[in-house]
C-alpha cells in the first residue's frame, strides 16, 4: 500500500475519499504561478475590451506603463521572503529550532506544536514563517525516528505549513503595511496612509488571531492519525545541512570578511535606527519591518562570509517572485487605465451592503488567491477595487484592507504555489496533506468570514 492510500486508510479515511478527486484535479491542471500571473493578464485585458470603451491598442499600452509602477514595492515584497529566509538559516535560528524538534513527546504534540511555531514565526514574518515550518517540520521528524516514536510525516508537514494560514495578520502583513506606508498606491487611493493600529494591531483582528490559531489546533488534533499501523513515517533524513561558508583566510582582506566586526556594527547602526524611528513617532511600514530582519540576521551571523554565502542560498527562492510583480502592476495598469476597476466596483457594489460587503470582500479575494498567489501581488491587483466599493458603500478602509488579507492567507490553504518547496523537499505531493490543509481551509474559514461580519455590523 503506497503512503498516499496508508493515509486515506487510517483516520481521515472517509475525508481521503471526498478529497481524491480535488487531489488530482489540482495535481494535474494547476500550472506554476508564472502561468497563473500570465493566463489573469490576458483575461483582464479581454474583460477590459468586453466591459469598457478600450480598444486593444490602449489595453496594450496601459499595460506596458502600468509594468514599471510597482517597481519599489516589488523590492520591499522580496526583502521580506529573501530576509526571512536568510533569518531562518542563521546558525543560531537552526540550533533553536533543533532544540524545539525535541520538545514534543507523542505524535499529536508533535503535529501541534509544529503548527505553532510555524504560526507564531508566519506572524514575525511570512518569509521566516514558511521556512520554519519546513524546517521544524523535518527536525522533528528526525528525532521522533531516533526516539523509534511513529509520527505521520504527511501532517506533519502539512501542520509546519498550516501555520501560515495567519500570515497575513501579522507584522508582516503586505497588505496592511502598504496601506501605513506613505505614498504607496493604496494610501494615494485613500488620501493618506492607513495607520496598523486600525489593522493588524486592531483588538478585533488579534482576537480573530488568537481564534484562529486555537480553532487550527483543534481541527488539527480532531484528524490526526491515532493508528500506527497507517502512520507513513520519514523514510529518510531529509534535513538540511548547514550552509557550507567558504572562510579560509589567505589575505588580509579574508580577515575582514571572517571577522564579525563589519556585520556587527551595521546591525547595532539599524538597532539604533529603529530606535530613533519609534521613538520620534514613527509608524511600521514595509521598510521597516524589512530594516528590522535586516539588522537582526547582521547580529546573528559571524561574519560576512557567514552573510554571503546565506544570501546565495536564498537567492534562489526570490527569483520566480520576482518574475510574476511586474505582470501583476501590468494588470493593475489595465485595470485603473481601462476604467476595467471602476466597472467591477460597481457590480461589487451592487450585491454588497455595508454589512455584507466585507465578507463578500474575503471570499473573492479567497477565489482570487488561486490566480494571484502572493498577498502583495493580490493587494495590487483587488485592494484598489474593493477600497473604491468600500468608499461608496461607507464601509471603513481597514475593515476592507482586512478582508483581502483574510482572503489571500485562506485559500493558501489548498493553492499549491507556497507548498511547493517543502514538499519537494519533503519528497511528497500537494494530494499527501491536501486533506489536512483542507480541513484548515474550513476551520480558518469560519472564524475569518465570522469575524468580518461581526466587525461590520
Amino acid at each position: 500500500m503506497t503512503a498516499t492510500r496508508q493515509d486515506a486508510a487510517g483516520n481521515s479515511a472517509v475525508l481521503g475519499r471526498v478529497m481524491r478527486p480535488l487531489n488530482s484535479l489540482v495535481e494535474k491542471l494547476i500550472p506554476s504561478a508564472l502561468v497563473f500571473a500570465i493566463a489573469l493578464t490576458f483575461i483582464v485585458g479581454a474583460l477590459a475590451l468586453i466591459f469598457t470603451d478600450a480598444g486593444p491598442i490602449q489595453v496594450v499600452e496601459e499595460w506596458g506603463i502600468g509594468l514599471a509602477g510597482l517597481l519599489e514595492f516589488i523590492t520591499q515584497m522580496a526583502l521580506i521572503l529573501f530576509l526571512g529566509y536568510i533569518l531562518a538559516n542563521t546558525r543560531p535560528a537552526r540550533k533553536l529550532l533543533r532544540r524545539l524538534a525535541t520538545v514534543p513527546r507523542t505524535a499529536i504534540q508533535a503535529y501541534l506544536f509544529v503548527f505553532l511555531i510555524a504560526a507564531l514565526a508566519s506572524l514575525i514574518t511570512w518569509g521566516l514563517g514558511l521556512v520554519v515550518g519546513g524546517l521544524l517540520a523535518r527536525e522533528v521528524a528526525h528525532v521522533f525516528r531516533e526516539r523509534q516514536i511513529p509520527v505521520h510525516f504527511p501532517m506533519l508537514v502539512a501542520s509546519g505549513f498550516s501555520g501560515f494560514v495567519v500570515w497575513h495578520m501579522g507584522y508582516s502583513a503586505s497588505g496592511p503595511l502598504t496601506a501605513a506606508t506613505p505614498d504607496s498606491f493604496v494610501a494615494e487611493q485613500l488620501g493618506a496612509p492607513l495607520p496598523v493600529g486600525e489593522t493588524i494591531f486592531s483588538t478585533w483582528n488579534i482576537i480573530a488571531c488568537i481564534v484562529t490559531i486555537a480553532v487550527v489546533a483543534l481541527a488539527l488534533y480532531l484528524v490526526a492519525p491515532r493508528d500506527s499501523s497507517t502512520v507513513v513515517p520519514l523514510k529518510v533524513d531529509a534535513r538540511e545541512v548547514d550552509v557550507e561558508i567558504d572562510d579560509a583566510v589567505e589575505t588580509p582582506a579574508d580577515r575582514v570578511d571572517a571577522s564579525r566586526i563589519p556585520t556587527l556594527l551595521i546591525g547595532l547602526m539599524l538597532v539604533a535606527y529603529l530606535i530613533i524611528h519609534f521613538s520620534g513617532g514613527g509608524s511600521l511600514t514595509l521598510d521597516v519591518v524589512n530594516w528590522s530582519f535586516l539588522g537582526l540576521i547582521m547580529l546573528l551571523v559571524r561574519s560576512p562570509f557567514e552573510l554571503i554565502a546565506l544570501t546565495k542560498q536564498a537567492a534562489s527562492n526570490v527569483g520566480e517572485i520576482l518574475l510574476q510583480f511586474p505582470l501583476y502592476a501590468g494588470i493593475l495598469g489595465i485595470m485603473a487605465g481601462t476604467g476595467l476597476m471602476t466597472v467591477i466596483s460597481e457590480a461589487f457594489v451592487a450585491i454588497s451592503t455595508a454589512q455584507t460587503f466585507a465578507l463578500f470582500a474575503f471570499l473573492s479575494a479567497g477565489l482570487v488567491n488561486f490566480f494571484v498567489p502572493s498577498g502583495g501581488g493580490q493587494i495590487a491587483v483587488q485592494a484598489p477595487i474593493l477600497l473604491e466599493a468600500a468608499e461608496t458603500l461607507s464601509v471603513d478602509p481597514a475593515i476592507a484592507i482586512m478582508a483581502v488579507a483574510y482572503g489571500d492567507q485562506w485559500t493558501n490553504m489548498i493553492q499549491p504555489f507556497w507548498a511547493l518547496p517543502l514538499l519537494a523537499i519533503a519528497g511528497l505531493k500537494m494530494r499527501d496533506i491536501l486533506s489536512y490543509t483542507t480541513i484548515v481551509l474550513i476551520a480558518s474559514g469560519i472564524v475569518f468570514g465570522a469575524t468580518l461580519l461581526i466587525v461590520s455590523m
